[in-house]
This record gives C-alpha cells, structure tokens and sequence, in this order.
C-alpha cells in the first residue's frame, strides 16, 4: 500500500488517502442498496459476491471528483458511480473465465465462476451490464435528460466495439504472437482499460454542465491516466506477488501477452508512466487549485503497488 506521506499534495496538504477511503466507504454504501438481494437469489448472490469484493473504487471516485469538479455534488454523480462500477465488475467476471484470461482469483478470492459455476458467472455479469445503464436512467435526479443521455451514450461507447470489447478481441487475438507492434499493444489498452477510465472522468462533469473545452481537457488527462494505469499493471504483474495484487501474478507470461515491459523494458516503462502522468496533469491546468483530488489521483495511479 502506497504512504499517505507521498501521496500528500506539497501545496495545499490534500490528503488523498483520507480522500479515497472516504469516497470508496459511500461508493460501497451505494452498491449494497443498489444490489439488493432478491428472486432470483442465486443471481443476485453472484452479482453482489463480485461486486461487493473490495477494490480500488478507482472509476466511480474519478467520476464523484469531475462531478465535484465542476460545481456538482456527490448525490448527482452516485448513480452513475455505482454503474460504472458494475460494468468495471462485469469486465472482471467475464475476463476471469476459461474461455477468457482463466483466472481463479480475483481481488483476494475465488473468481464468480469458481464458486457459482460458469453459466451463472456469464448471466451475473451480462445482469450487471445491462442493470447498470437502467440505473443511471431511473436514479439520476438533478441533471438535465441530454447529460444523462451523453453519459448513457458515452458509456455504451466505452463497453462496446469501440472500447472495452474492442480491446478485449484483439488482446485475446494477439496472445502468442511474439511480433505485437506498439501501436497494436496501445490499441489494446486505449480501449480495453483507458475507455472506461475516460467515460469515469467525463461522466461526472457532463452530468455536472462542463462545457466542451472543460471535457476536452479531462478526456486529455483521461487518456493519459488510463494509459498509465495499464502500464503500471504490466509492471506489477512482474514485479508483485499474488497475495500483493489479489489475483494471480505473471499471468502475462505464461499467456504470452505482449506488455509494455516486453516491448521496452521495466525502466522505460516506468519512464514512460511517469511521463504519461505527468502530462495528464498538465491537461488540467485550466481547473486551479479544484484539480488537487485529480491530481493526487494521477500520482497514486504511478505510485500504487497493487
């Protein structure tokens, strides 16, 4: 775990470790109610298993701050939080299945399909998609109809063919293949980690009226921070351990996926993170001292050790 000591903002004393527990605690508050456990049991058991499982909270904290951001409060921006988180958790189920990435552990534990088989694993997570833009529609209050849509459009564009899924065909296509250009490797990432980043930034300030140059700049820093973050991913998954990182590391190598580190090197990949931050921080300049939560946010993405 990273040091509250280096994660604290030198100018104004932003203690982002107070910050994130505070926002992942009413982020978890959220997903309980969201996900109550109902008929059919058996579904609702599996949805809230992986849902509920911990984690960063990383995608609905960045939404709550843009929210915050641009003059919007947390109550505006939870619903789409909670989705967001959802359709993260979703990706994960189905990653984690044998005909996907064949993980047995996620997030300290045995991964959905282990312990509720495969067939209710792919229905838990085909729920939690399609629940999620139900719940941005039906318990977003404060906002206008057109930034709903935009967020509900924005985020169907981060899941499909031309983001998370997108990604996750070529990635699934290029495993084995020892001769994976960068530019393909940064397709990959730009959409199967960096398009649900991006809509988790941008989501919170339409909801809250940013004008287009304001999300303009914070898909600029979006783009950045979700680069980074893969790379940082890539890094940890040689560097940690299993008990670290609550999955099973160096699945990379034995899928014979090609990583940032494979193609550069562990130093240059560091190098480049670090340069992906902190050109994502330049992004925000326009947003004073109201940036600090991002900023922080962007530093803790280099720093992080799981």
């Amino acid at each position: 775990m990273v040091q509250t000591n280096s994660l604290t903002n030198p100018l104004l004393d932003f203690d982002l470790s107070a910050y994130l527990d505070e926002r992942r605690q009413w982020v978890e508050a959220a997903l309980d109610q969201a996900i109550p456990l109902q008929y059919p049991e058996t579904l609702y058991e599996a949805m809230r298993y992986s849902v509920l499982a911990g984690g960063k909270r990383l995608r609905p904290i960045l939404c709550l701050a843009t929210c915050e951001l641009l003059g919007g409060n947390i109550e505006l921006a939870m619903p789409t939080a909670c989705a967001l988180e959802m359709v993260h958790t979703m990706s994960l189920i189905h990653d984690d299945l044998p005909a996907m990435d064949n993980d047995d552990y996620r997030r300290g534990r045995l991964t959905n399909h282990k312990v509720y088989g495969e067939d209710v694993a792919i229905l838990a997570g085909d729920a939690l998609l399609t629940y999620a833009f139900e719940y941005i529609a039906t318990h977003t209050d404060g906002s206008t109809p057109e930034r709903v849509l935009r967020v509900i459009a924005g985020l169907g564009k981060a899941v499909g063919g031309e983001g998370l899924v997108g990604g996750q065909i070529v990635d699934l296509a290029s495993e084995g293949n020892p001769d994976i250009s960068l530019e393909t490797l940064n397709y990959i990432h730009n959409h199967k980690t960096a398009a649900l980043l991006e809509i988790s930034v941008t989501s919170g300030a339409l909801l809250a009226g940013a004008t287009d140059h304001e999300i303009a700049s914070l898909t600029d820093y979006a783009q950045r921070i979700g680069l980074a973050f893969q790379i940082v991913d890539d890094i940890l998954d040689i560097t940690s351990t299993t008990e670290t990182l609550g999955k099973s590391a160096g699945k990379d190598l034995t899928a014979q996926k090609a990583t940032y580190p494979s193609l550069w090197g562990l130093e240059e990949s560091r190098r480049q993170a670090n340069q992906l931050i902190e050109s994502a921080k330049a992004a925000l300049a326009e947003f004073g001292d109201r940036r600090q939560p991002l900023l922080a946010i962007a530093d803790y993405i280099v720093a992080r050790t799981y």
